[in-house]
């Protein structure tokens, strides 16, 4: 399957990389960087070098591959779901932006005989094929709670963090309007509200909501689950900074600054921890249960799926699913969810090692 990456950071490294090596896949990458670009080609990979401004240039690339698999920043979602579509090749992308995942699937309804799959990674992504899976084991759903978190392993800043993956996608989930069900209705709630306080094998944490967490399933799942939402974890305190940040000084209005900021300020982790906790509550045969699932997944140096927690986390996510896709274990074409994946058929897959129970 030929497949073109668009994005050489590190994210986007590592999924070229688990694709080549499997053998399965004939990986392109693109991106507007030369020195990123000069990194892949010494690996022993074909590059080319696009702005994805150039449409021209955009859709000339897709037109060569099966599937484009999109690791740009979010704001680019769109234009290169446009280029995909003028041409019938398939899309994959990791954006968390809630808008331009409506209109991507505004896109797919009026695209013939191509697949639009985004929301891939980590949330959105595994975990809503996590959530979606175990909630269809219950007669009817209480709730569903979705709790991830990417995290430094040694923080020791006031904000208790690290930058473990985009600035852009982490400003972008703390500023903008969150989706829950609640009491059975569809509603909107704030970013870095709802806070509470939970404990994971003995460690103290904070979650609260973010946007973009829970991919597509308030649709799925509205009329059939009571409460739903999603929150990030972070460690205690992290939440009251942030406020301080986008309120009290007034970030909210000048992201671009605030992103700037973490990127000039803020070290990026090189030992971190992505954990993933999820609980579903509800009757099964006249009982009132709960399943949890829950993953830690740490760094690793060495081994086929080597790499940062984050990149093994988002890499596991979008390599399983496209996977999963060249296999016809999912729909050839339209809109893709994640309620669209079998998690079994997730867990066998051998691109998803890191979600397997240890």
């Amino acid at each position: 399957m030929k497949i073109a990456l668009l994005g050489a950071g590190r994210i986007g490294q590592t999924i070229a990389q688990w694709l080549h090596q499997s053998g399965s896949y004939d990986v392109t990458v693109a991106d507007h960087d030369p020195a990123a670009l000069l990194r892949m080609e010494e690996n022993g990979f074909a590059v080319q070098r696009l702005s994805v401004d150039d449409s021209n240039a955009l859709q000339r690339l897709a037109a060569q591959q099966d599937a484009i698999i999109n690791a740009l920043p979010f704001s680019v979602a769109v234009q290169v779901a446009q280029a995909c579509a003028a041409v019938g090749t398939h899309y994959f992308d990791l954006t968390e932006d809630v808008a331009a995942t409506q209109q991507i699937e505004q896109l797919a309804a009026t695209t013939q005989a191509t697949a639009f799959m985004p929301q891939c990674g980590l949330a959105p992504g595994f975990v809503g094929v996590a959530a979606h899976s175990i909630a269809r084991q219950f007669d009817h759903v209480d709730q569903i709670k979705m709790r991830v978190g990417a995290l430094p392993r040694y923080p020791n800043n006031h904000l208790k963090y690290n930058i473990t993956w985009s600035p852009d996608g982490l400003v972008n989930e703390y500023c903008q309007p969150c989706q829950a069900i609640r009491n059975g209705t569809l509603q909107t709630v704030q970013p870095l509200q709802d806070l509470e306080q939970l404990t994971i094998n003995g460690t103290a944490f904070e979650a609260f909501n973010t946007s973009g967490g829970l991919g597509t399933l308030c649709e799925v799942l509205k009329g059939k689950v009571t409460n739903l939402d999603y929150k990030s974890i972070r460690y205690p305190g992290h939440a009251q900074y942030m406020r301080f940040l986008l309120d009290d000084l007034q970030f909210r209005d000048r992201q671009q600054a605030l992103i700037q900021l973490l990127q000039d300020t803020i070290p990026a982790a090189r030992q971190d921890i992505v954990i993933v906790f999820i609980a579903v509550s509800g009757w099964i045969q006249g009982r009132y249960e709960q399943d949890v699932f829950t993953r830690t997944i740490m760094g690793r140096q060495t081994g086929e799926y080597a790499g940062r927690a984050i990149q093994i986390a988002t890499a596991a996510g979008v390599c399983t699913v496209v996977d999963l896709f060249r296999e016809r274990k999912l729909p050839s074409e339209g809109f893709i969810g994640q309620d669209a994946v079998s998690l079994d058929d997730f867990l066998l897959n051998k691109f998803s090692q890191a979600y397997r129970a240890s």
